[in-house]
């Protein structure tokens, strides 16, 4: 299964994608914001979040979604993103993302955000996306509030970023189908 837009395309990930995965995320201003991704992050951490991911996929009621962000054109994994925790009965899921450094301000994630949404709410029919931001990012709230996703709430000191080692804030966000209809 793999989305396109205009300028990328949303696809599951392949053990190839392993040295273009290193080093779009071997970045500590990447990697500082994100939970679980180590700094510095090596080809066997990518190999290794390849295969896991590949197992998600190959089951038959999915709880996760994790497309690579491929540039059209360079056949180069430049990000990732994904839908986590899928809870059909609650028709909701939580959105995670990542972009390499270099492709930051250029509106990848915008473009894939909004593909990744239409996907939930359209394809999977679900009611409510959430996302967790670290308190300090404001790059990932403003993303998630040009569709229209509301900061609920800060879980204090309740996340340590695994590249860090850092306790921090979490900012909370909720994003409702309708909402996101009304800006489209």
């Amino acid at each position: 299964m793999k989305n396109e837009t205009k300028r990328l395309i949303l696809r599951p990930l392949k053990l190839s994608d392993a040295e273009s995965i290193r080093e779009s995320i071997n970045d500590l201003d990447v990697t500082k914001w994100l939970l679980v991704v180590p700094h510095p992050y090596t080809k066997k951490d990518a190999k290794d979040w390849v295969k896991h991911n590949k197992e998600k996929w190959r089951k038959k009621n999915k709880e996760d979604y994790t497309f690579g962000i491929e540039l059209k054109g360079s056949k180069n994994i430049i990000g990732g993103i994904g839908l986590h925790k899928i809870n059909k009965v609650h028709g909701k899921a939580e959105v995670g993302y990542w972009l390499g450094k270099r492709h930051w301000k250029k509106g990848y994630g915008t473009e894939a955000l909004d593909a990744l949404l239409k996907f939930a709410f359209n394809k999977l029919k679900l009611r409510r996306v959430e996302a967790g931001v670290f308190k300090g990012n404001p790059s990932s709230g403003k993303l998630l509030e040009k569709f229209g996703a509301k900061l609920e709430g800060t879980h204090r000191k309740s996340v340590r970023s695994k590249a860090t080692g850092k306790i921090m804030d979490e900012n909370f966000y909720g994003l409702l189908k309708e909402e996101w209809k009304k800006l489209k």
